[in-house]
């Protein structure tokens, strides 16, 4: 199956989209649109003949250096926050689950923020449980320290995976 990635638009029929999901399900329905408008997020959407597949949220962040593996900070200038691209919603309709469409939208957001002409050091992702959390270390993330729903991944690997 093939997909189309575009920036979520007006024209984009959202009411039929169900990821199973009550909380993500009402944030793309009612909320994501006033998100977008308001400079909060910016959202991109899978299409498959005419029918959202699936989405997720980009949006900027920062991350403290405290909370990176020393390993990684050893090498890095000495500033307190380091600016980062934040994936804040990643959901696939349940008519399109068990495709690999979570790793392709994953996949598709980390070439957005590695083609970005706003520089940020790391993607982050806050995973709402841990089956998130094993989908993301999965594909190469890492988890913080000082909270363990919270993973990250350098943009510079980042580009190596892509």
């Amino acid at each position: 199956m093939s997909f189309k990635f575009e920036a979520l638009e007006k024209r984009h029929n959202r009411s039929s989209f169900s990821c199973g999901d009550s909380a993500l399900d009402r944030y793309f329905h009612t909320q994501v649109t006033q998100d977008v408008r308001r400079y909060i997020t910016s959202c991109f959407v899978a299409i498959s003949e005419n029918t959202i597949a699936g989405f997720y949220t980009l949006s900027s962040a920062s991350i403290p250096v405290i909370d990176l593996p020393k390993d990684i900070t050893k090498r890095l200038p000495r500033y307190p926050v380091l600016p980062a691209i934040k994936i804040g919603r990643l959901a696939v309709d349940l008519n399109f689950q068990g495709q690999g469409l979570g790793s392709i939208l994953l996949f598709d957001s980390m070439q957005r923020a590695v083609r970005s002409e706003t520089a940020g050091f790391t993607l982050l992702v806050n995973a709402k449980n841990q089956r998130a959390v094993s989908f993301y270390k999965h594909h190469g993330f890492e988890i913080l320290e000082s909270d363990p729903k919270t993973l990250f991944l350098p943009l510079a690997t980042a580009k190596k995976l892509i």
